[in-house]
């Protein structure tokens, strides 16, 4: 299946628009991840825990939003965005949610 965030395919035309489908996943925040990531801030430096949690968030976020894609028989998704949103629910969750056009191709 090709995901991508253009709106079209190069050599692929499109024989059907099959709808917008979605993915999203919610992560709770560990309480020591955010102690060492604020160290960090304070201290400078990327915070790589956070990073792979989000990394985890967005592959999972991705592969529903393709099961979906594919559930419809669609071959691919154009016009992909993905949305990240930090502290949802007091601080306590992560978000991350993508979206995109289903497309069958001819």
């Amino acid at each position: 299946m090709i995901v991508t965030t253009t709106n079209s395919v190069e050599g692929k035309p499109i024989q059907d628009y099959l709808g917008i489908v979605t993915g999203e996943a919610v992560i709770g925040a560990n309480v020591f991840r955010d102690l060492f990531a604020g160290i960090r801030d304070v201290i400078g430096g990327r915070s790589g825990s956070y990073e792979e949690v989000f990394r985890q968030a967005r592959d999972a976020a991705l592969t529903e939003m393709t099961a979906e894609a594919k559930a419809r028989g669609a071959d691919g998704i154009i016009g992909v965005d993905i949305d990240y949103e930090a502290g949802v629910s007091q601080g306590t969750m992560m978000m991350v949610a993508c979206s995109g056009t289903a497309v069958k191709f001819r």
